[in-house]
């Protein structure tokens, strides 16, 4: 049933050699890796404005020269990334850079920051979706966190389907959002540059006011540099590009800065040129789409749906970005293992299920409301910008030789560096009450980190070959093997798991756990078994207890002593019979699971299931 439900679900396994077939194309990869940022103009304008206002109207017009700034900042990292796609090009991004070049210790702060990010774009982008929703049909106010964790359900399914396929879904909402956002930049413009619509701007620019402080400005600008993020998507995600990667991701990059840019100049523009001002019933965008069109049409309706389209799938970037960041991490063996499987449709599955799980949480807890969201989310992109950037430095001077106007390199990361760095300070100065998680979350992260890898350190020590000649260190060889067979009734399982341990053991126990409530039962049991084997030794160990695993656990370790007497290996034999259909095993005792679970434990013990398949 599990497995029909999951095939309708994410579709029949792929072959391996099927995997350049899930490469991706430019304009494929636009849709899948640049719609977090391209969303971003949903709210990156708003979230400005909304900052000024509290100074009154006539501080809106620094929304211009805060955007302007966003820009140069905008080209510093794109410029920057540009370069990591090509010095790096296995992907990896700001992890890499960092790991690279400032040491372990800042590669996992930046590759620990992306991976919360990541989650934190998928909350924010299906909250946000939530919210556009919910302006649309109030009726759906109440249920607006069990939109998101729907729209994270439905990108989960849509990405453990593939690349291909969630990329070809993609395209139309992504298109979509630019073809619209484009017509209604270019007809605002138009209206503004012919008059059509007059300007109304609340004060001129350069209009000075009693509450402008540099603390003010830089809190404005703080909020609007969220419209970068998901910036740094594509370099984590060059290894599924088509041939050549790097050629096509860095080509992609630049055409999603442009579409970035345009759209966010331009809404920040006419957003001035309208005089909007934000308020809780409609947002800076659909009150510009408004003012564009002449009132609620159908141009205004088509702007509504696909900003609503775009926000919610603007969580795929990070569906797209958070399995590669974790193959990396993995394969220097800071994550488990386990995110280096590809599932059946050739995707990293392991990474994609936790990053929809952790995403749901952060929406739970935060209860979808993205503005308590976007500053931690806008922290947790410029730490690794900034490592990135200056690791990039480090980069330059280290191969000085080899490439030529390296400075010029260099002064870019740097202008990057320090304005992402810049950005990070004013984040925790003007938004501590919002950023404050970012101090508790990291340490954590690390922690867990440097445990996973002194785990993995710990068993490549223990599993490590080691020979006489190198160490002194011998290879451990048994005289004989003792097989210890659990019995708990005699049927014809229990008679083929004994005569098992007889082929394969010099000396056989056959072990049973004998209770209060019925002696008559147990001495029938023994009897029987030393009638039908009676060359094989019968221990009956009495419990007044209902629990076997005690029992067993406490007989198997004295036998263990036992056999290293005389040099011996131990094995345990379960018996278990095997139901024809999987959901007859709720009918039945479930014990050997938990006598398996109980032996791993133990030192020098194998265990074995005898499994008796059932006909019917």
């Amino acid at each position: 049933m599990f497995r029909n439900l999951k095939r309708v679900i994410i579709g029949k396994p792929l072959k391996s050699s099927e995997a350049a077939g899930q490469s991706l194309t430019k304009s494929k990869a636009l849709a899948l890796l640049s719609s977090d940022a391209l969303s971003s103009v949903a709210y990156g304008t708003e979230s400005i404005t909304t900052v000024l206002i509290t100074a009154g109207a006539m501080a809106l017009w620094l929304q211009l020269p805060i955007a302007m700034i966003i820009l140069v900042l905008l080209a510093a990292i794109v410029l920057s990334y540009r370069q990591i796609i090509k010095a790096y090009p296995n992907g990896g991004g700001a992890y890499t850079v960092a790991s690279q070049n400032w040491g372990a210790k800042a590669g996992l702060i930046a590759g620990g920051s992306l991976l919360v990010d990541y989650m934190l774009t998928v909350a924010v982008s299906a909250s946000a979706a939530a919210d556009a929703i919910t302006a649309a049909v109030p009726a759906l106010l109440h249920f607006a966190v069990p939109l998101s964790l729907m729209t994270i359900l439905i990108l989960t399914a849509l990405n453990l389907r593939g690349l291909r396929e969630s990329a070809n879904f993609l395209m139309v909402p992504v298109y979509f959002f630019i073809l619209v956002m484009t017509i209604t930049i270019v007809w605002g413009l138009i209206q503004a540059a012919t008059g059509g619509i007059p300007a109304h701007q609340a004060a001129k620019i350069g209009t000075d006011f009693s509450g402008l402080t540099v603390i003010f400005f830089l809190r404005a600008l703080s909020s609007g540099s969220s419209s970068l993020t998901g910036v740094e998507a594509i370099s984590n995600a060059v290894p599924n590009f088509k041939e050549p990667k790097e050629k096509h991701a860095a080509t992609t990059l630049t055409m999603m800065a442009g579409v970035l840019a345009f759209f966010f100049l331009g809404i920040t523009f006419l957003s001035y040129w309208y005089g909007i001002q934000p308020n809780a019933h409609s947002t800076v965008l659909s009150q510009i789409a408004a003012e564009t069109f002449g009132g609620h049409n159908l141009f205004f309706y088509l702007v509504q749906l696909a900003t609503a389209l775009i926000l919610a799938v603007a969580a795929n970037t990070g569906f797209s970005a958070f399995p590669m960041l974790a193959v990396n991490l993995a394969k220097d063996k800071y994550l488990p293992h386990l995110y280096l499987d590809k599932g059946d449709r050739l995707g990293y599955s392991n990474g994609i299920l936790s990053l929809s799980i952790g995403a749901m949480l952060l929406t739970v807890i935060f209860h979808g409301n993205t503005d308590n969201l976007i500053p931690l989310y806008a922290v947790g992109v410029f730490v690794p910008f900034t490592l990135s950037q200056s690791g990039m430095i480090v980069h330059w001077k280290r191969n000085r030789h080899e490439e030529p106007y390296w400075w010029v390199k260099s002064i870019i990361n740097f202008i990057g560096a320090a304005m992402s760095a810049g950005l990070v300070v004013v984040l925790f100065v003007t938004r501590l009450n919002h950023v404050w998680p970012y101090l508790l979350i990291m340490p954590l992260v690390m922690f867990v980190f440097f445990k996973i890898r002194r785990h993995y350190e710990a068993i490549a020590r223990q599993l490590r070959l080691q020979y006489v000649k190198n160490v002194g260190s011998v290879r451990h060889e048994y005289d004989g093997a003792t097989a210890i067979v659990l019995v708990s009734n005699l049927t014809r399982v229990t008679s083929e798991a004994v005569d098992y341990a007889q082929s394969i053991a010099t000396k056989v126990v056959a072990m049973h756990v004998s209770f209060d409530d019925n002696p008559g039962r147990e001495e029938k049991i023994q009897a029987q078994f030393r009638k039908d084997f009676g060359d094989v030794r019968y221990v009956d160990v009495h419990t007044s207890y209902r629990s076997i695993v005690k029992p067993v656990v406490g007989f198997v370790s004295k036998v263990s002593k036992q056999s290293e007497k005389i040099n011996h290996s131990v094995t345990v034999i379960i018996p278990q019979f095997v139901p024809k259909k999987p959901w007859q095993n709720i009918l039945h005792n479930q014990s050997s699971l938990r006598l398996r679970a109980a032996l791993s434990a133990m030192d020098n013990i194998s265990i074995s299931t005898y499994y008796y398949h059932l006909s019917e």
